[in-house]
């Protein structure tokens, strides 16, 4: 039962993913609200910086959502939150703001669950139900498989 906990936790962090991805190319004109704030913080290009990240997040999401390239996928997600949380949010804090004040923007906090996560993926794998396992233990049986017949 123990492999079954990556393999939940890779569902929901994908599903997040691809969420906040798509939220990038949805609204007009697409990205606005991530191009500003990465605008603000000094980033040259954000509009690009944002579409590629919004697409990384959409890749990377499916990609987790299926398990495929889990340990390589993790890491990179990480990353990429890691660095626009401390572009953006670091400077606001650490909480959320769940009073939706005017001016003042989201801590950290999310992305600090979120890169945890990512983190424990990137360690355990990508669990049961994936397709990094079904490619291993087919790898597997086609070792066994030419072992049987080498002896013979």
């Amino acid at each position: 039962m123990s492999g079954f906990g990556p393999t939940i936790l890779r569902l929901v962090v994908g599903a997040v993913s691809i969420a906040h991805g798509l939220i990038t190319f949805v609204p007009a004109p697409p990205g606005a609200a991530e191009s500003i704030a990465l605008l603000l913080t000094g980033v040259s290009r954000p509009e690009i910086v944002t579409m590629i990240l919004g697409g990384l997040e959409v890749a990377g999401g499916a990609m987790l959502v299926v398990g495929a390239f889990t340990r390589w996928v993790a890491p990179v997600l990480a990353l990429a939150t890691a660095a626009v949380s401390w572009q953006i949010r670091v400077p606001h804090g650490l909480f959320l703001n769940w009073a939706l004040e005017p001016g003042v923007a989201h801590g950290y906090e999310f992305d600090l669950l979120l890169i945890a996560a990512l983190v424990s993926l990137w360690l355990t794998g990508s669990g049961n139900l994936s397709f990094d396992r079904a490619r291993r233990r087919a790898a597997e049986t086609e070792a066994a498989a030419r072992a049987r017949l080498q002896r013979r």
